[in-house]
């Protein structure tokens, strides 16, 4: 297969906004996919070569990519960087100096897929001395046999800059679309991916049929996709969700955190699947100790506490050990946390999700030894009577949590979907999780820092303005999310900047609590938040999660 036919689907997705007219195009492409044989291609959709629990990235810097289209089309930095200014998009930018060259009639080769994705695939590998060069003449390569669209894809594929909104979801509904057997083909492709994480094995199963999809089985040491809770407003509502009687659990302001045990190794995954093993040494010490066995898969959330007090931080006050890859140690004793576990998947070489969540929480209270701010089991009351549940309800409130999770006591654990099976009730206050797309400088003694955000909401495969945000984070890092450390986080993401305004991928995400809502022409949601103040930095959230503009809507209308 040529490479001008991904870059011509690229072209014709990035030109409709439908999810289900995206879902079709790519379904009619995915049969074609099949039959020419290299399944593995399919990564080229999302922009990836690698699965998606791979958090590996390619690596390549806007500077690295303007130095491959030097070389690749022999032109100066200057007139590059003089050009980029107009245009703004480097993969655009290559669009035109490639089709410059063909005019010039300097052009006759036919890009083949595989030699783009074996490319791509060494951009990973490369480490060390000299690793920039090789990067980019791996890069310069292509570009110097790729036609205009290609090298447009190809620039945006490796700056992570796709622009075809292809999201998960969609490429699930295409493959059911692709290879249907039944009304519950999604379904089941849903809950295959969301073990499997990799859409080449699902792509491999789907192909085969039914029979093979449910042999697909979850992989311990590879990050799954958590189950979800459905919101609930009332304790009313959570026994209507959850039945009677049901379990309910404490809600604890921390993280979530997947912990994997294989082959002696113990992993840890934050519920984006990022791998943070190193960055919680203590939390992996404490899993040795005190949690029996050799092999399992457990649900839990990481909270910080003070060791002085010996209680509960918010969220806030743990995150940056998320992202920390430096100073380990000092952070484990500045910022230590306490494991609370809640659930298991997989235990002794055997998957347990079909068991029923009492049974898994019995075999949770066997093999978790408890030790006080190290490792404990959830606070949880079974019961099916209302009073006892608000009674629990407020004493998880007075301790300081964010209120409580309901559970369904014979549901099995479905990964990735909000099923009913779980529900979360907690106090009702005006906050969204939105993710930044531009920021500003500012001015005195906060010149230099990026301290003024622009939020957004998602919409299809866009992102949609809501507001800005100038108030929430702190001054020194000690006390939180700093203004520096958001500088430093935007920066690694940016896409460009004019003038005081830093435009960046749509990566990180922000808890952000309002007033009140009102239309507004000023941003492109239609809507503009009143009086925001960021809350929180969520690395441990993506931009699946944060609000979509239907949210936004039903907010206004009040429903």
């Amino acid at each position: 297969m040529k490479y001008i036919e991904f870059a011509e689907l690229y072209e014709k997705l990035s030109n409709v906004s439908g999810k289900l007219e995206k879902a079709d195009i790519i379904a009619d492409f995915l049969k074609k996919l099949n039959v020419d044989g290299k399944n593995e291609w399919i990564y080229l959709l999302r922009g990836r070569v690698i699965p998606e629990y791979d958090q590996r990235e390619f690596g390549v810097s806007k500077q690295l990519a303007i130095k491959a289209l030097e070389k690749a089309y022999c032109i100066s930095n200057k007139d590059v960087l003089s050009k980029l200014n107009k245009v703004g998009d480097v993969g655009l930018l290559a669009e035109e100096f490639a089709n410059k060259r063909r005019q010039e009639g300097l052009f006759n080769s036919k890009l083949e897929t595989g030699k783009v994705f074996d490319n791509l695939h060494k951009i990973f590998e490369i480490e060390g001395k000299g690793a920039v060069d090789k990067k980019m003449l791996l890069i310069a390569e292509l570009l110097s046999h790729a036609s205009g669209l290609e090298a447009k894809y190809i620039m945006r594929t490796i700056l992570s800059d796709l622009r075809i909104g292809v999201a998960g979801a969609i490429l699930v509904d295409a493959l059911a679309k692709a290879f249907s057997y039944g009304e519950d083909s999604k379904k089941k492709i849903q809950e295959t991916y969301d073990f499997a994480n990799d859409f080449l094995v699902v792509f491999e199963a789907a192909v085969k049929g039914e029979k093979a999809l449910g042999e697909i089985k979850m992989f311990p040491g590879r990050p799954i996709n958590p189950m979800l809770a459905v919101k609930c407003e009332s304790i009313e509502e959570a026994f209507e969700t959850c039945g009677r009687p049901c379990a309910f659990e404490y809600k604890y302001d921390g993280f979530r955190l997947m912990i994997h045990k294989v082959n002696g190794r113990i992993y840890l995954f934050t519920r984006r699947l990022e791998e943070v093993t190193k960055q919680f040494p203590d939390v992996v010490e404490a899993v040795e100790k005190y949690i029996k066995g050799e092999s399992f898969i457990i649900d839990s959330e990481a909270v910080g506490y003070d060791p002085k007090t010996g209680k509960y931080k918010p969220f806030e006050a743990v995150s940056q050990r998320i992202k920390r890859k430096y100073d380990i140690e000092k952070l484990v004793k500045e910022l230590p946390v306490v494991l609370n576990v809640f659930d298991i998947l997989y235990y002794e070489g055997k998957s347990i999700v079909h068991l029923s969540f009492k049974e898994r929480r019995e075999l949770i209270e066997k093999i978790v030894r408890k030790k006080e701010n190290i490792v404990n089991t959830s606070e949880l009351i079974i019961t099916d009577k209302d009073k006892d549940a608000e009674k629990f309800y407020e004493k998880s409130l007075e301790d300081g949590e964010e209120g409580i999770m309901i559970k369904r006591l014979d549901a099995v654990y479905q990964s990735g979907r909000k099923v009913g099976y779980m529900a979360k009730l907690k106090p009702e206050v005006n906050d969204l999780d939105l993710v930044i797309v531009a920021a500003e400088y500012g001015n005195g003694k906060r010149a230099g820092w990026l301290t003024s955000y622009i939020v957004a909401c998602k919409s299809g495969g866009e992102f949609l303005e809501i507001g800005k945000v100038s108030s929430g984070l702190k001054e020194k890092e000690s006390e939180g999310t700093s203004y520096e450390e958001m500088t430093k986080l935007l920066k690694s993401v940016k896409l460009r900047e004019e003038g005081n305004v830093v435009y960046v991928k749509p990566k990180i995400v922000v808890s952000v609590t309002y007033q009140n809502m009102q239309k507004s022409p000023e941003y492109t949601s239609g809507y503009a938040l009143r009086f925001p103040r960021i809350t929180h930095y969520r690395p441990d959230r993506g931009i699946e999660d944060i609000a979509s503009l239907k949210d936004i809507e039903k907010i206004v209308k009040g429903k």
